[in-house]
């Protein structure tokens, strides 16, 4: 072979070996692309699955594993555990010791979180200091409590960071699935609501969700927007029941009793709203209303033979909200031609006996606009005598309850004796409620009660109807089914 053709195949070779290096170059190109790819995608998968602080699922993820907890659940008659679990004082952690502290301590937290859990529970963080702990494979709803109390022993973990020794604890709210056949947004939220509740009851503790009381939280909401629309579209009215002197035969005054006129059921007392009410910031606006139209319907009568007091009650949380009486004080303004002594008030013992000096202070101010005061219901209570004498009232009523039995029950008539004799000793008047018959009030007036009302004198009834009954009462002034 001469030199032209052996440098022929030396080209050749060399075009082939260029050939190969190529798409050596190109596949390896190709397999690194591949790989930052499945890279990218893992890092991808991580962020839209995981927490990116403590790595614990996140939110989508544990609805995910939530389900397959609950399918599995089922498949073998188990019960499944959600803990919501919100750290106590986190807030306090963070703000003192800063973001860059508050963090680590989660990261430490989560692990002491984890290594409280059984193999196969999941630990998830859906945000801030808040976590969620599935326990599944439970023959017993009642076998989570041991793993719910490690739980919470593992909050409470002291921890040390930057040198400084920190601590929280934790509320923890519980569900269970099937027991409450629910999707998992619905556990979770069920889980939030029984954790809220756990740190209303004083925190560092778990708290199991109550079916029950949910309906019933939420059967109360719907009514509570009812009576708030009611109050809106002014369905409220106020019914008067006359109050009389059974000596000289005087009408001295009316109570003032709220009625729902209801536009499907009709005409509502107030036992079936009013409890809905108790501890409830709208019986406070509904107070208020009442207030208000006792003073229109004063306004109108002023100046006339209807003009006398009205007593109106008020309950114990708009009595002692901070701005009662400059509130009261504004309504009296309004109707400059009313006499502040024509509106009393009627406040229940039990409710004054809450913070005795706050109602003895609230009355003192009542007082100096010339309001009196009521103390309605006396003896249901457990007044001492000092209670009596620190507050400033001008009236004790005698509870119906004793009045109604007070002449077969021996025990009654007794009790009624002597809060007419305390009324006399503290210089008090005495009103005696639920007068029915004519020997109720002879019988009151035997033992020094003369000031009376109830169904035996006059049914509560519109204002329209008062003038009519003030004019046939001072004509004939008997008690139903008799005389005095």
């Amino acid at each position: 072979m001469n030199v032209t053709q052996k440098e022929g195949v030396a080209v050749r070779l060399t075009g082939i070996f260029q050939d190969i290096s190529d798409q050596k170059t190109a596949q390896r190109k190709l397999e690194l692309s591949n790989i930052n790819l499945e890279k990218a995608n893992a890092a991808l998968q991580l962020s839209a699955h995981y927490d990116a602080l403590t790595k614990l699922p996140n939110r989508i993820l544990l609805s995910d594993r939530m389900q397959q907890a609950m399918t599995k659940s089922l498949r073998h008659d188990q019960f499944v555990a959600i803990a919501f679990i919100d750290l106590d004082g986190f807030k306090f952690v963070n703000d003192t010791y800063g973001h860059n502290a508050g963090d680590q301590f989660l990261q430490k937290i989560t692990q002491h979180l984890k290594y409280s859990l059984r193999d196969g529970d999941t630990l998830a963080r859906i945000g801030g200091d808040e976590f969620v702990a599935v326990i599944d494979e439970l023959d017993d709803s009642k076998d989570s409590y041991v793993v719910l109390s490690r739980l919470l022993e593992s909050a409470t973990t002291e921890l040390e960071i930057d040198g400084n020794r920190l601590r929280v604890t934790a509320s923890i709210g519980v569900t269970f699935y099937p027991q409450n056949n629910c999707s998992p947004d619905q556990l979770l939220r069920q889980a939030d609501q029984a954790m809220y509740r756990a740190k209303q009851l004083g925190k560092n503790r778990w708290h199991i969700f109550d079916i029950e009381h949910d309906f019933a939280i939420k059967h109360k909401l719907k009514e509570l927007e009812r009576i708030a629309l009611a109050l809106k579209n002014e369905e409220f009215v106020l019914f008067y029941q006359p109050k009389v002197d059974l000596h000289s035969s005087e009408v001295i005054g009316m109570e003032a009793l709220i009625r729902w006129q209801h536009p499907e059921e009709g005409l509502l007392p107030p036992v079936v709203f009013l409890p809905v009410l108790e501890e409830d910031d709208l019986s406070i606006e509904l107070g208020k209303w009442v207030i208000k139209s006792a003073l229109k319907q004063l306004d109108s009568w002023t100046g006339t033979d209807l003009e006398m007091p009205i007593s109106v009650n008020v309950s114990p949380l708009q009595l002692q909200h901070p701005d009662f009486v400059m509130v009261l004080e504004q309504m009296l303004n309004e109707f400059p031609a009313v006499k502040p002594q024509n509106l009393e008030l009627e406040i229940l013992e039990s409710s004054a006996l809450r913070d005795i000096n706050k109602v003895s202070s609230v009355i003192g101010e009542c007082n100096k606009l010339g309001i009196e005061f009521s103390i309605d219901d006396f003896g249901t209570g457990y007044s001492s005598l000092t209670y009596l004498k620190r507050l400033p009232a001008e009236y004790l009523k005698i509870d119906q309850s004793f009045v109604r039995d007070m002449l077969t029950d021996a025990d009654n008539r007794t009790i009624i004796q002597g809060i007419i004799e305390l009324a006399k000793a503290f210089h008090l008047k005495v009103i005696a409620e639920g007068v029915e018959t004519p020997e109720h009030g002879n019988e009151l007036i035997s033992l020094g009660c003369v000031l009376a009302q109830g169904y035996g004198i006059a049914k509560p009834m519109p204002a329209n109807d008062f003038p009519e009954w003030v004019k046939h009462w001072q004509e004939n002034p008997k008690l139903v089914n008799g005389t005095l």
